[in-house]
């Protein structure tokens, strides 16, 4: 019996096998997202945010999370998407993103928490290019679960270097 090899082009085959595991499932504005859930330190409920000034609008401010200070970022705005009060289901979602060769934790701001998924690579599919100059760095593919599509995000890529180094001095 032969044995096959798997031909590695361009990284694809590195690519799919990188975006395959276990992500958070979140709602916002009635669609489903997901995050790795490596990135995911703790879920907790909304609490007070401290406002920082001169911060973009998707900055909602700081919080205290057991005596460290956190910068929040409301992801519904962050996208353009309307923002709306808070339901006894909103919560933080804090991520500890890479960037610049540090790891800084964040807490983002979701409608709600669905679940833990198991995607297989086959469930995922590349993002659609929308035939316009959008920024999509930031999602890492489509999840086909059940009837309906997860948008799975790269939180390394959803706040730019800028954003940042904002959200650096603002802590």
């Amino acid at each position: 019996m032969q044995a096959s090899a798997i031909k590695i082009e361009d990284g694809f085959f590195d690519q799919q096998v990188s975006r395959e595991g276990k992500y958070l499932t979140f709602a916002l504005a009635g669609e489903e997202y997901g995050i790795g859930i490596l990135k995911v330190k703790e879920i907790i409920g909304l609490m007070p945010i401290t406002p920082v000034p001169q911060t973009p609008d998707h900055i909602k401010g700081v919080i205290n999370l057991r005596g460290k200070v956190i910068p929040v970022v409301d992801l519904r705005l962050k996208f353009g998407m309307p923002g709306v009060e808070s339901t006894e289901r909103t919560c933080i979602i804090v991520v500890e993103i890479a960037t610049l060769g540090n790891k800084i934790a964040m807490g983002i701001v979701v409608d709600s928490v669905s679940e833990v998924l198991n995607i297989k690579a086959a469930e995922i599919e590349d993002t659609p290019s929308f035939g316009t100059k959008l920024d999509t760095d930031y999602i890492r593919g489509m999840a086909k679960a059940g009837h309906g599509v997860k948008i799975l995000l790269d939180i390394d890529k959803v706040m730019s270097s800028e954003e940042i180094s904002q959200l650096d001095t603002a802590v």
